[in-house]
């Protein structure tokens, strides 16, 4: 079938970049009078096709009635007090609840109370010490441009806010609820022209006062694309900061006593500065320092030190020792003085799968586990400031929506202390985790979800990757896997390098020079279900977004007959020019800089856009992008589905899904599902499976 696309005139843009010759021939898409023009006939394209998806409603409605079940979050106490997140039935978003002791549970905050058109979303709250106050962040339609308020908890009234460009701010409060350290751009106007996204500093807020005359505690002098992270132990005596230059693998970190200084002027002494490493820390109750760290353990491992006198790595005296297959997640204390032993709860991912062990405080002894559900996902551990016998976490599985789960270290049993608030008929599944070697030879697995008694006959399948950012995919519920699956398709979804499945030298096996890594897994991913039946080339679809976008679009242009379909979603795709747009600059640390001879190199050798070759069949695409996106810019897809538009020869179709008034991350429940109702529907109908 031939499609009629919009017309894309190509420049003939060839420039010398550091010795490269690269050329740009949709480079106008970027930005110019006719943008709008040829935007507005892809959405008349896709608008077309998307009226001849079979089953596009009824995938949707499927994913909207899985998404129905809802969530409850894990508590945060203070006190007899507790703070949650619950999406009931329905509703398009989650509300901010708390509850007092047995007392009702009164909502906070409802952000569809506060926008009914559902654009704004929560993007981040945090209870003052004493749980009479509470910082949130609200954002609108998608730009992730946070407002910063605090609200009386016992009233409900404003006491504070709105202060602008707080964009993934964290607020740590001070004792009392009168003072709160937190992160802050500086103005536009007080930067250089594009980088008002950037130029991040910390500053100390006292209530009431204008957010203008908060107090400058630190960032003068670093790198533009810091982000920093601040934190006020219970007792409001330590003071914690760490700064990490974007989204890099490593972080410095400093401390202060201040019960020793002004909190307006922190003492701030080094725990770690220029070392290739990333490391956390907190003052536990018994005044020791807890380090959580992969100095020397890139799966990561617990150590202690004095906080009067903290050292470097190499005086840290190891308290959980790194585990030579699994990857240290996080770790919750149980200390209460109704415990004989107090106790360690360490949270790690074997292969991907979560696990739990029990360890003696003052030792690090290993005394057992704890007993999970299946074999799945929990995390989100909490404890009470206090101290306690309790311990709060989150286990999903693919069949099983988020539940929380209690520990009580009394008696080491597990409880489930609160399920999700709906319910959903979830379709029986089967999910088996596979191993096989990518091309040089490095063992990578991948898990693939089936429908219960499936034979091994190939069948339309979707596989999906991310491979990037330190980030693992764990098994979690999923409303598209569980809609594609029952409609008789299989999903698989492989942890590739990249990520942080197995630790940090995993991840770093898959950035900068080694991306190619990435790519690698995926196709031996897909040459693995083809080879073990599965699905055929002519069946398999291949989906991602973000980093994830980046690796389908890879992977279409590299091995374009492995695949029939490609989702392609909020892509990096031009890596020549991504650091011109959005974040991107904060992204050279993991794809490397077009700056820099080597690294261009790097990044044209596998750039999707630049690969992009003329008369060549490929798959059917899809390219969904958020026009309100500031993290990647649509830009990328715009531009590479004009490449691709002008050279396919497979007469299969290139699609664009530009979505207004959402961005990057959080939405409506109404519009995941439409997407998701579009996006499965488009990989069905390439597939072949029949809906």
């Amino acid at each position: 079938m031939e499609f009629s696309y919009p017309q894309a005139r190509r420049l003939d843009l060839t420039e010398d970049l550091l010795g490269h010759q690269v050329s740009d021939p949709y480079r106008w898409l970027e930005s110019s009078d006719e943008r709008a023009d040829w935007l507005a006939a892809q959405a008349s394209l896709f608008d077309a096709q998307r009226s001849e998806l079979a089953g596009r409603e009824e995938l949707a409605a499927r994913v909207r009635e899985l998404l129905s079940v809802g969530y409850q979050g894990t508590p945060v106490w203070r006190g007899d007090r507790r703070f949650f997140t619950r999406r009931d039935p329905g509703a398009e978003h989650a509300v901010l609840c708390t509850q007092l002791g047995d007392g009702p549970v009164e909502i906070l905050l409802d952000p569809m109370a506060i926008d009914p058109s559902g654009l704004t979303t929560l993007d981040a709250w945090q209870p003052d010490k004493e749980g009479r106050l509470v910082a949130y962040q609200l954002s609108e339609g998608g730009d992730e441009e946070s407002l910063l308020r605090v609200k009386d908890v016992a009233t409900g009234t404003l006491v504070d806010g709105p202060i602008d460009r707080c964009r993934y701010s964290n607020v740590a409060w001070l004792p009392g609820g009168k003072a709160f350290y937190y992160t802050r751009r500086l103005p536009p106007s007080a930067v250089p022209d594009g980088e008002s996204q950037y130029h991040r500093r910390v500053y100390l807020h006292r209530l009431g006062t204008p957010a203008e005359s908060d107090v400058l505690i630190f960032g003068t002098g670093r790198d533009k694309t810091d982000y920093y992270s601040v934190s006020v132990s219970r007792d409001g005596r330590w003071l914690t900061i760490s700064a990490s230059r974007g989204t890099a693998p490593r972080n410095d970190l400093w401390l202060a006593d201040l019960s020793g200084s002004d909190p307006a002027w922190p003492d701030l002494r080094v725990v770690q500065e220029g070392l290739d490493v990333q490391t956390g820390v907190r003052v536990g109750r018994d005044g020791r320092l807890y380090i959580f760290t992969d100095a020397g353990a890139p799966r990561g491992r617990i150590a202690v030190a004095d906080p009067v006198d903290v050292g470097g790595p190499a005086t840290w005296r190891d308290l959980v020792r790194e585990d030579p297959e699994a990857v240290l997640r996080g770790y919750a204390i149980l200390d209460g003085a109704e415990l004989d032993r107090p106790v360690l709860l360490a949270n790690w991912t074997r292969h991907a799968l979560s696990e739990i062990t029990v360890h003696d405080l003052a030792t690090g002894e290993a005394l057992g586990t704890v007993p999970l559900p299946g074999l799945g996902t929990a995390g989100g551990t909490s404890e009470r400031p206090e101290g306690g016998h309790e311990a709060w976490f989150v286990y999903t599985d693919y069949t099983t929506a988020s539940v929380v789960l209690r520990f009580d270290a009394r008696d080491w049993s597990v409880s489930t202390w609160a399920t999700p608030p709906g319910q959903a008929q979830v379709p029986e599944v089967t999910a088996q985790q596979v191993s096989f070697s990518s091309a040089d030879g490095t063992l990578v697995r991948m898990l693939v979800i089936s429908g219960p008694a499936l034979e091994r006959t190939p069948r339309p399948a979707i596989l999906y990757g991310y491979g990037g950012f330190d980030i693992s995919l764990t098994p979690a519920y999923s409303p598209n896997v569980l809609a594609w699956v029952a409609a008789g398709g299989v999903y698989a979804i492989a942890n590739l390098r990249g990520g942080s499945e197995e630790g940090e030298e995993w991840h770093r096996a898959g950035m900068l020079d080694r991306k190619q890594n990435v790519f690698d897994d995926f196709h031996a991913a897909a040459e693995t279900l083809i080879r073990d039946g599965w699905t055929t080339p002519e069946q398999l679809a291949i989906s991602g977004g973000s980093n994830g976008g980046l690796l389908v679009g890879a992977a279409l242009t590299q091995r374009p007959s492995l695949y029939a379909a490609v989702i392609c979603s909020a892509p990096l795709l031009d890596m020549v020019r991504y650091e011109r747009f959005g974040l991107g600059q904060t992204w050279n640390v993991e794809y490397g800089s077009a700056s820099d001879a080597e690294q261009l190199g790097w990044l044209l050798s596998y750039s999707p856009y630049h690969h992009v070759v003329p008369g060549t069949a490929y798959p059917a695409v899809l390219f969904t992008v958020f026009t309100n996106d500031t993290r990647v810019d649509p830009v990328h897809a715009y531009k590479m589905c004009a490449a691709l538009q002008h050279a396919t020869s497979s007469g299969r179709p290139v699609l664009l899904r530009a979505e207004g008034q959402v961005g990057h991350g959080a939405r409506a429940v109404s519009r995941s599902a439409l997407l998701s109702g579009d996006t499965l529907a488009f990989a069905a109908r390439y597939t072949g499976l029949h809906l």
